[in-house]
C-alpha cells in the first residue's frame, strides 16, 4: 500500500475545498472555467440517470438501451 492511501469507509466521504485564498494560484479557475466544468458533470449526470432502467421497466423487461 502507498504511503498516504487509506483503507475504504464503508461510507462515502465529501472532500473539503481549500478556500480561494488558501489554494496556490497554478490551481485556481476563473468563473468561466468552473461554469463549463459543472455545466459538464450536470450533462454526463443527466446522461446516465438516462441510461439507467426505471424499477417499472426493469419489473416489466423493457430494455430501455435500444432507445
Amino acid at each position: 500500500m502507498l504511503g498516504g492511501m487509506t483503507a475504504q469507509t464503508s461510507s462515502p466521504q465529501q472532500l473539503t475545498l481549500l478556500p480561494e485564498v488558501a489554494a496556490p494560484l497554478r490551481f485556481r479557475l476563473d468563473d468561466a472555467t468552473r461554469r463549463r466544468g459543472l455545466r459538464h458533470v450536470a450533462d454526463i449526470r443527466a446522461q446516465l440517470e438516462r441510461q439507467r432502467p426505471t424499477a417499472a421497466a426493469s419489473a416489466q423487461g423493457v430494455d430501455r438501451s435500444a432507445a
